[in-house]
C-alpha cells in the first residue's frame, strides 16, 4: 500500500500545464475587461485563476506573453484551416485570415481596446516577412507587403471592424499589394 496522507494529482505534467495556462489565460481575458495590462499585478492573476505564482512564471515570462501565446495558437489553428503552404490563390488566403480576424472580434477588439495590438506584428511577420534566404528583391518586397497588411489590419481593428472580412480583403487586393 502507498503511504497514507500523500496526494497524486490524476493529471500528468502536461496536463496540469495545460490546465495552468488554460485558468490563466481565461483570467488575463477577464481582467482585461476591467483594467489595462499594466494595473494587472501577477499576484492578482493568479488568484483569479486559483494558481500559485511558480505556476505562472513555469508557464509564461511575463503577462504580455499569456497573450503572444494565444495570438500563436490562434494563427496555427488558421494557418492549418486555411492550408496555408498550398497553392492557394492570394486572395483567397486573405479573405480566410479576415475572416479569422471577425470569428475571433471579441480577443482582437480587446486586444485592440487595450492597445496591445502590436503584439499581432510579430505574428504577421512571421507568416509574411522576409527569410534569411530570400533575394534583396524579395526580401524588400515582403517586407513592404507584410508592413502594408499589418497597417491595414491595425486600422481595420482601430475602426471597429465596420467592412466584412470580404470587403478588406477586396479592398486590399486593389491596392495591388
Amino acid at each position: 500500500m502507498g503511504q497514507t496522507g500523500a496526494s497524486v494529482s490524476p493529471m500528468s505534467n502536461a496536463a496540469r500545464n495545460t490546465y495552468v495556462r488554460e485558468h490563466i489565460t481565461a483570467a488575463l481575458l477577464q481582467l482585461l475587461r476591467e483594467k489595462p495590462l499594466r494595473a494587472v499585478s501577477v499576484s492578482e492573476l493568479c488568484e483569479r485563476a486559483g494558481v500559485g505564482r511558480a505556476s505562472f512564471y513555469r508557464n509564461f515570462s511575463d503577462k504580455e506573453d499569456i497573450l503572444r501565446v494565444r495570438i500563436h495558437r490562434l494563427f496555427h489553428a488558421w494557418m492549418q484551416e486555411a492550408g496555408l503552404g498550398t497553392d492557394r490563390p492570394l486572395s483567397e488566403l486573405l479573405r480566410s485570415l479576415f475572416t479569422h480576424f471577425e470569428q475571433h472580434r471579441d480577443f482582437y477588439a480587446l486586444l485592440n481596446r487595450q492597445g496591445l495590438i502590436y503584439l499581432l506584428k510579430d505574428v504577421v511577420f512571421e507568416l509574411c516577412g522576409a527569410r534569411p534566404d530570400c533575394s534583396k528583391e524579395e526580401a524588400y518586397a515582403r517586407a513592404y507587403f507584410t508592413y502594408a497588411l499589418y497597417g491595414w489590419i491595425e486600422v481595420w481593428f482601430q475602426r471597429g471592424m465596420r467592412e466584412s472580412a470580404e470587403e478588406i480583403a477586396e479592398m486590399f487586393q486593389r491596392q495591388g499589394l
